[in-house]
């Protein structure tokens, strides 16, 4: 009964897509984590911009204040009248849209003169609330927490403080000199900074107190907190806690601390899911570029290799009126097809002429020819390049092609019936490296070879029936590994050739048999011939030697004479 075996498209499209899902998950993995890594650090680097921006513009603008209130205290140095006072600090509040109010406080904090738009004091101030004297004795820029101003009636702005500590020439004594900054001013900076859909920006100083957070109420209600602790704790910079993202950066003048908190999943999770969606895309391109690859296989290896075995079961068949249309395919299959064609051609002339001329001669050389290049020999080893396919053993199906395609090369020989003893060694070992890979390593070879024989002439196709012989009935029913040794030597005016196997020998009786060809079978037809062939062209002293012996081997010696360019051209067989 016919092996099933699995169709080679089936077979290749299961490696491919076995391959392929391998191939998808190990590149999802490796590009979701770089990816992710790297929007991850994208995300990063965009929460810090955004708190850098925001201290940044704050800096700028306080620094800017900073230079109007030295100019202010200038003034209130040089100045030698209330009036003229007043109306320099009235018109500096006027130019400014930022400044709310400055005013001059003795060192009681007694109100001594100020500049507002807003005119009309209250008659009970009670606490005043811009009057900081922590503020006024600092040395570097200090800037006080919000707070609301009310030193007049119905306006009470939201406001901070800068102070300093002057002389006034005026009050010939030091005086406090204050100025309120609208801090809705100072927020408008901050809330014109995003960072994402959820993310914020809020403010503290350097004792942890909220100057701004965008949700004040529900911190001072306890409805919402953040977490101080860590970021009192926390350097400048940014890292990732939870599914939260944490930036802080200070401001080096004033000492207030910007936070930004935006979330990765809000940052991140939209990209993953635009990068999952490409790997997706990906991952559909693979597999149409897989059947594609699929197809072309099919087309170009499998189909030629089904059509190529079809030919050989048709020649055998129909030897004489078999018509070959070669196939097309890679390289190494379309040579292969040209050479089974040759052969084709080859053997159907044979044919003819041994139709025509009845001689001994060309009746061995036909019987050699046909023994080398049986279809039986071509299909198997066809089969086992098309299994080796299947497999996925492209290299070892490439190797046995390029043996088999030399194999056929020298086998043809444009029709010469004498070759150099290089090419036969050549071409045995072709035939070797095929029978050793249908044998899966059975057996092992060697070649101990005299260089300076190789260019002497033999026998087209001497060393191969004897190899196939010692394969078949030498070492294929062994248990053991076989050893085939040919040498190659020299003796005055003579070649020698041995062929020696480990197989499972003979008797001297079977021995002699073969030679005559007085077997029940088909065994030792190649080696008879040979012997004949050598006989025919050289004279009886020439042939084969067999020594064997049961269960210890079999040793094959030829011998013909020395054989160059000058003895064929002699005796017309070039």
């Amino acid at each position: 009964m016919k092996k099933n075996r699995m169709s080679m498209m089936t077979f290749m499209t299961g490696l491919i897509t076995c391959l392929l899902v391998l191939f998808i998950i190990l590149f999802a993995g490796t590009f979701s984590y770089i990816y992710k890594t790297s929007i991850t650090e994208s995300a990063m680097i965009g929460a810090e911009q955004a708190v850098d921006l925001v201290k940044d513009t704050l800096d700028m603008n306080l620094d800017s204040v900073n230079q109007d209130f030295f100019l202010i205290e200038d003034k209130v140095k040089e100045c030698r009248s209330e009036d003229e006072l007043k109306q320099y600090l009235n018109s500096v509040v006027n130019v400014r849209s930022g400044i709310v109010t400055i005013m001059v406080y003795d060192m009681n904090g007694n109100l001594l003169t100020y500049g507002s738009d807003e005119s009309e004091l209250k008659k009970q101030l009670g606490e005043n609330l811009s009057y900081l004297p922590d503020i006024f004795n600092n040395e570097s820029n200090h800037i006080s927490t919000p707070h609301v101003q009310n030193m007049f009636k119905s306006y009470y702005p939201w406001v901070v403080t800068i102070g300093y500590k002057v002389h006034s020439a005026l009050y010939q004594e030091d005086v406090y000199l204050a100025m309120d900054i609208s801090f809705s001013k100072v927020l408008s900076y901050i809330n014109l900074v995003s960072i994402g859909k959820r993310g914020y920006c809020f403010v503290v100083d350097e004792q942890g107190n909220y100057v701004y957070h965008p949700q004040q109420q529900l911190i001072f209600s306890g409805m919402k907190e953040e977490n101080m602790e860590f970021l009192a704790q926390e350097p400048d910079g940014t890292t990732i806690v939870g599914d939260k993202i944490y930036s802080i950066s200070t401001m080096s003048n004033y000492g207030w601390k910007i936070v930004g908190i935006s979330y990765t999943e809000e940052m991140i999770q939209e990209k993953i899911t635009q990068m999952y969606e490409r790997i997706f895309e990906i991952a559909l391109g693979c597999i149409v570029l897989a059947f594609v690859v699929i197809w072309i296989f099919e087309s170009k290896i499998s189909k030629p290799i089904r059509e190529l075995t079809k030919a050989m079961q048709q020649f055998e068949n129909q030897v004489e009126n078999y018509r070959y249309n070669s196939v097309k395919g890679i390289a190494e299959i379309e040579s292969l097809s040209k050479s089974f064609d040759h052969l084709v051609l080859m053997i159907q002339k044979l044919m003819i002429h041994i139709k025509e001329e009845e001689t001994e001669l060309r009746k061995t050389e036909l019987k050699a020819l046909q023994t080398q290049i049986n279809p039986h020999f071509l299909y198997n080893t066809l089969d086992s390049i098309q299994w080796m396919c299947e497999q996925g053993e492209n290299e070892r199906a490439v190797e046995m092609v390029s043996a088999l395609a030399k194999l056929f090369r020298i086998s043809i020989s444009k029709g010469k019936e004498f070759i150099t003893i290089e090419q036969e060694l050549i071409h045995v070992k072709n035939y070797m490296i095929i029978q050793s890979f249908r044998f899966h390593n059975q057996f092992h070879y060697e070649f101990n070879v005299d260089e300076d024989v190789l260019k002497y002439y033999c026998n087209k196709i001497t060393l191969q029936p004897l190899v196939e012989n010692a394969i078949i009935h030498g070492i294929e029913g062994m248990c053991d590994e076989g050893e085939i040794c040919i040498t190659v030597s020299q003796d005055e005016d003579e070649v020698i050739l041995i062929v020696e196997d480990n197989g499972v020998g003979m008797t001297q009786e079977k021995c002699e048999k073969i030679l005559k060809h007085d077997t029940s079978d088909n065994f030792g037809i190649g080696i008879k011939n040979v012997n004949d062939r050598l006989k025919i062209y050289f004279g009886e002293q020439y042939g084969l030697k067999i020594e064997s012996e049961l269960d210890e081997g079999t040793k094959i010696t030829i011998r013909f004479p020395k054989i160059d360019d000058n003895y064929l051209k002699k005796e017309g067989l070039q």
